[in-house]
């Protein structure tokens, strides 16, 4: 009798662990999938999808001539009502470099301020990765000519702070006067880049004049940025070198937690690659690629 009922437990018992193997292999296998999707979107879905992204670049001040600074109301009330890096870093100096880093993840051997060849690096970039996956993407430059020019100066337009015009896979049709940006904030690319001519960046004029132009030219995206899933990014090109290139680097927006900070390290490199990763990008520009998401500011 025992073997009798002990025959039909055998073959239940198998079935009963094949099963379970079965289950084990589906979920690994469910598991590889979702892990299989790379590093990257795993850093990614750390960060949020904004419908859009507006980044500004100032110039040439450090992060305690700002954040703090009653100088600067609009950009710490920013700070007040989004996020702070605390730690935030410039690249290299002058200027221009810098900029190139953080459009482009590598400053493309460019070494100084002088006006560059429009068109002379076909190099993977923020716009040309975001124009390939179908993002739209535009920059809008204060006191440019006309739109697409590619002149080195004029006034106080500089094309020093403009590194889109290096890249011939970044149309010259996308960068726009400063007059073309919206006043209907739904109109706007994906993601978009803002440069203030020189006197509104505080390259050669105070940092109240800066705060101020920023308040006045950008303070009604910001507001609407707070109900509206989208993001304002105001950072800075580099310091006054002399206080080892830690620069005020302050995220607006919707998908910000308010009133939060940072103390991580971050640089150029790790800002490019938190915006590709807000567009969703499946690949990083140069240094983007081994550098690290913005994360602890976000809301969930």
């Amino acid at each position: 009798m025992s073997g009798s009922t002990a025959s039909p437990a055998r073959p239940r018992a198998r079935r009963g662990r094949a099963a379970l193997a079965s289950t084990l292999a589906f979920t690994a296998a469910a598991v590889g999938l979702w892990t299989g999707l790379g590093g990257s979107s795993s850093a990614a879905s750390a960060v949020p999808t904004p419908d859009h992204v507006v980044v500004v670049v100032m110039e040439n001040h450090a992060y305690s001539q700002v954040i703090g600074s009653s100088s600067a109301p609009y950009i710490n009330s920013l700070k007040t009502g989004g996020a702070n890096l605390t730690q935030s870093y410039g690249i290299t100096h002058p200027s221009q470099p810098n900029y190139y880093a953080l459009f482009s993840g590598s400053t493309q051997g460019v070494t100084d301020d002088s006006c560059v060849t429009p068109g002379f690096s076909s190099a993977a970039n923020l716009a040309s990765e975001a124009i390939a996956a179908g993002r739209t993407w535009a920059s809008y430059n204060e006191s440019l000519p006309s739109q697409g020019s590619t002149t080195c100066s004029s006034g106080n337009y500089a094309q020093k702070h403009d590194p889109w015009f290096g890249f011939k896979n970044v149309p010259t049709s996308t960068a726009k006067t400063f007059a073309q940006f919206p006043t209907d904030y739904s109109t706007l690319p994906q993601i978009s880049f803002v440069t203030p001519n020189l006197c509104s960046d505080m390259h050669d004029c105070s940092v109240s004049t800066g705060d101020t132009w920023l308040k006045n030219n950008l303070g009604g995206y910001a507001t609407w940025a707070k109900t509206h899933n989208s993001l304002l990014v105001v950072t800075f090109d580099e310091d006054n070198r002399l206080s080892g290139n830690r620069i005020p680097t302050v995220l607006y927006g919707q998908p910000v937690t308010a009133g939060s900070s940072s103390s991580a390290t971050y640089n150029h490199y790790d800002l490019l690659r938190t915006l590709e990763d807000t567009q969703g990008l499946s690949t990083h520009a140069g240094n983007a690629a081994s550098a690290t998401d913005i994360t602890g500011i976000w809301a969930s």
